[in-house]
This record gives C-alpha cells, structure tokens and sequence, in this order.
C-alpha cells in the first residue's frame, strides 16, 4: 500500500489561536490538491512553540515571562469546548488525516495549566488519540505540566498504524519501545529540535522501529514573530532563523527519502509504502524475535491520572 503524506513547516500566528487554525485549516485545502492523505504539522503549532522560554533570563524577566504565559493560556486549545473543530471539520471534508501539535489547557480541573499535546484525527474528523508530553524539558517545565500514559498509543487509520511521540520524548527508549511494541508504521515526532544530530536520531529510530518515520519543527525567523508580541524587538533579531524547520521523512530501517526541508517555510510532500516497515523487521524486530521476553520486561500504565476523584453522595 503506497500513501502521499505531507509535512508542513510553516509558521503559525504566535499567540493567536484563532488565526493559527485558519492557517491550519488553509494547509488541510492546499495539501488536499495534492491528493494528500496525511498532514503533519510541527510540536506546539497551535499557537506556536514558547520560543522565548530559551532567552528569557531565569529570574530576572519573570513579568515579561508572566505576560507572555497569560496569552499562551488565553490562546490554548480546550479540546472539550470544541476548539479542534474546525481542522476536524476540514480533514473529514478533505478525507485527510492530520496529526497537529498544540497548548492543550486543563479545562477540567485546574483550568489554568498547559500541557504540550499532539493528537491524531482520523479521515472522518474524529480524534483518534490525545498525547500528552510525558517530560517537558529544561525551561519547558515553566509552561507545561506532566502528561501521563493514557496517550502512548498507536492507533488504526485508513493508511497505516500511527504514533506519536514530542521532541526529546523520543529520546526515552522506554517510550519510543512503547510504540514498537504496538505494530507500528508511521512513527511521528513533532519537534522544536532540528540539525544533523536530531535527523541522525530520526535515522536511528527508523532503523530501531522499523518503521517510517516523519518529523518536523516549525520553521520560523525573527520576522514572523507579530508586532503584538511584547518586547519582540529586545527578544529575536528579524532576519535570524530562529528554527530552520528540517522536515524530514526516513524509510523504515533508515535512509532519509524526503527532506531535510531546511530554512523554507514550506510543505514536504513524499510516498510512503508501508509494507516496507514489516518487511523491515525480518531482521530486526525490537518488539518481537529480537526481544528476550524472558531478560527484559515492560510494564506501561496507561490508566489516565486525574489529580482528584470526587465521589458524591446518591440518594
């Protein structure tokens, strides 16, 4: 089975919710054309990676800090309210599915805090899988909380097995050995990460999994930064690439078949034949023949983790 999957690297509008899925529905359109049957947008896309987290100085630029977390969570997606919407409305219409990275708020417990969430929305505009980030890193522990392992699935679609891990997730190998372990064939990694190093990492991955696998950060300059942004000017240099994106596609036990898409704001298209994931795995089949079952062991909890269970009294 040969499908035609697309990579978008395109920058959103930082901040802004509302508009940052009218560009993501605007992609969903134009990679349909193309007779697309995936889309692939970047970690946090919706409303954009917290970039500023890595300049900001510890301590001393906490109001801006403030300041800019107060339009993050003003601008996060509720997922229950009905905020995907729109980009399930449009991939059922375009018989497209999409795997998009956002701020996800809690909006049933605390209400307040954000999690780095991708999901996984199938060709009828239902989300098939809602994953967490499990560890955030370095200052990301400044914007988000901890995910648990409710989201570490790898979930049916009309074009293959999908999972998901986010950026430096992929760096745990209990976790990449999560989704081997559930007969995978298109492994995602949506990322603020991008370079040799990190595509030497996706190589690795392909060939541990045998698998495809597909990431991308967003690929994003000074300038796309919005006047609106506060304190734009002290922060980020208008012609500097802040992320030169490296969309990228691997073949199952690697080689690198499409991309790196480097320093255009643009959208990697390529062809994937799953069958060459399984077959792949003759040789190497990290969950199966080449496991000792009988030395190594996993346990994954993926029970979800509420911070409170209320229990009512009935009449």
């Amino acid at each position: 089975m040969n499908i035609n999957i697309a990579i978008s690297q395109k920058p959103p509008v930082l901040l802004d919710l509302k508009a940052s899925i009218k560009l993501a529905v605007k992609t969903i359109e134009e990679v349909a054309k193309q007779n697309t049957q995936l889309l692939v947008f970047p970690e946090a896309f919706l409303p954009g990676y917290p970039t500023w987290i890595w300049r900001l100085k510890p301590g001393g630029d906490m109001p801006l800090g403030n300041q800019l977390h107060t339009q993050l969570r003003n601008n996060a997606v509720n997922i229950a309210q009905g905020d995907l919407d729109p980009i399930c409305e449009a991939a059922a219409k375009h018989h497209l599915i999409v795997v998009i990275g956002m701020h996800e708020i809690d909006a049933t417990f605390s209400g307040s805090t954000l999690f780095n969430t991708v999901v996984v929305i199938d060709d009828n505009g239902v989300i098939l899988n809602r994953h967490r980030k499990i560890m955030p890193t370095n200052p990301e522990r400044m914007v988000w909380g901890f995910g648990d392992g409710s989201g570490l699935r790898v979930v049916d679609t009309p074009i293959g097995r999908i999972g998901c891990l986010i950026c430096w997730e992929n760096y745990m190998p209990l976790a990449r050995y999560a989704l081997y372990a559930q007969n995978i064939d298109i492994y995602i990694a949506p990322t603020w990460d991008s370079g040799d190093t990190w595509i030497a990492s996706m190589n690795h991955i392909a060939r541990e999994g045998g698998c495809w696998v597909l990431s991308t950060a967003t690929a994003l300059q000074g300038k796309d930064i919005p006047d609106s942004f506060p304190e734009r000017d002290q922060l980020f240099q208008p012609e500097e690439w802040i992320n030169p994106g490296d969309a990228v596609v691997v073949k199952p036990f690697g080689g690198v078949v499409a991309g790196p898409l480097h320093k255009e704001k643009g959208i990697l298209f390529a062809n994937l034949d799953l069958e060459a994931a399984r077959e792949s795995r003759k040789a190497l089949d990290v969950a199966g023949h080449y496991n000792r079952p009988d030395i190594f062991h996993l346990e994954i909890d993926r029970r979800e983790m509420p911070p409170v269970t209320f229990t009512d009294k009935t009449s």
